[in-house]
């Protein structure tokens, strides 16, 4: 089994406009995949409409994980997301994660907390936003 990991998972998101958003959650998310980030769940259909949301907004970025830790099905990771948006500012986020693979090794559960440490107030739900 070849597990995903957030780096790959969010530069396919957001980044690689080689694929279509439904081509990259394919790839890196389960089909039950659920998601929590800073208190708000989404179902798979809302995270694909956020990531949709998200590549009108942003220009283009990277993932710098500053820790990740596998535990057989489990998933630990701190990293920040740098992006320049379409409109040419920038939104740095640094966000603290705990997720779960399927058995086939995408994403099954993400629970995350972001932490914005730069960006206008306006980008503070960037996280989340739809």
């Amino acid at each position: 089994m070849t597990r995903t990991g957030i780096t790959a998972a969010l530069t396919d998101l957001l980044l690689n406009r080689d694929l279509t958003v439904q081509e990259a959650a394919d790839r890196h998310f389960a089909p039950e995949y659920r998601q929590r980030t800073d208190g708000r769940w989404a179902d798979r259909a809302g995270f694909i409409e956020h990531i949709s949301h998200l590549r009108t907004v942003v220009d283009h970025g990277r993932v710098e994980v500053h820790e990740e830790l596998y535990d057989g099905s489990r998933y630990a990771d701190r990293h920040t997301v740098h992006v320049t948006k379409t409109d040419g500012s920038t939104v740095r986020t640094e966000v603290y994660l705990f997720g779960e693979f399927a058995p086939d090794g995408r994403f099954s559960r993400i629970e995350e907390t972001t932490l914005m440490l730069e960006g206008s107030e306006s980008d503070r739900d960037l996280g989340s936003a739809r």
